[in-house]
């Protein structure tokens, strides 16, 4: 059994959510987000909640029962609060610069590495070495941070590269000199 299908989610306010023809659509403050709902599971609104159904006793409708409720509740989250991710640069000379529709990184290569904003999702530089990623799908912001991150990984030697913040590192001791 789904233990998240069968939590309703709670609509806030100034958020709406209806289903038509297999798609679901979500709209609120920040945004419009549209999904199509998988085979064997549908959505009914009972006033200020959503819930979820199989339609099908299946292992395969159990799966999406519960893939349907956390994608359902990430849409009504980006289209009301948004979601965010923050990333770091540790290196000497290490910097990001946002400009409109791109992000220009310099991360000691021997050419600046330059990061196209995909639409939907803005992008700031607060400080030279942090790098703000904003956005109402949840998936986007998250691919989004994870291609820039790739750019240059951190290191175990010296902790050097582009992390998430608050990511730990954890560092390996280098060569013992005898």
């Amino acid at each position: 059994m789904s233990r998240i299908g069968k939590k309703p989610i709670v609509l806030p306010d100034k958020t709406q959510i209806k289903a038509e023809s297999g798609k679901i659509f979500a709209e609120g403050p920040k945004g419009k987000l549209e999904w199509v709902l998988p085979e064997g599971v549908e959505m009914k609104v009972d006033g200020p909640q959503v819930v979820i159904k199989r339609l099908r006793e299946d292992k395969i409708a159990y799966s999406m029962h519960g893939l349907a409720r956390a994608h359902i509740s990430n849409m009504i989250k980006g289209v009301s609060e948004g979601y965010m991710k923050e990333l770091e640069l540790h290196g000497v000379g290490y910097r990001a610069q946002a400009q409109p529709k791109n992000l220009n990184l310099q991360l000691g290569f021997s050419h600046p590495v330059t990061y196209p904003i995909p639409e939907g999702i803005s992008v700031k530089t607060p400080k030279p070495n942090r790098i703000i990623i904003e956005g109402i799908d949840k998936a986007k912001v998250g691919e989004v941070a994870a291609e820039i991150r790739d750019f240059l990984k951190p290191e175990p030697y010296k902790g050097k590269g582009i992390r998430y913040k608050d990511e730990y590192v954890r560092k390996k001791a280098g060569k013992a000199v005898a």
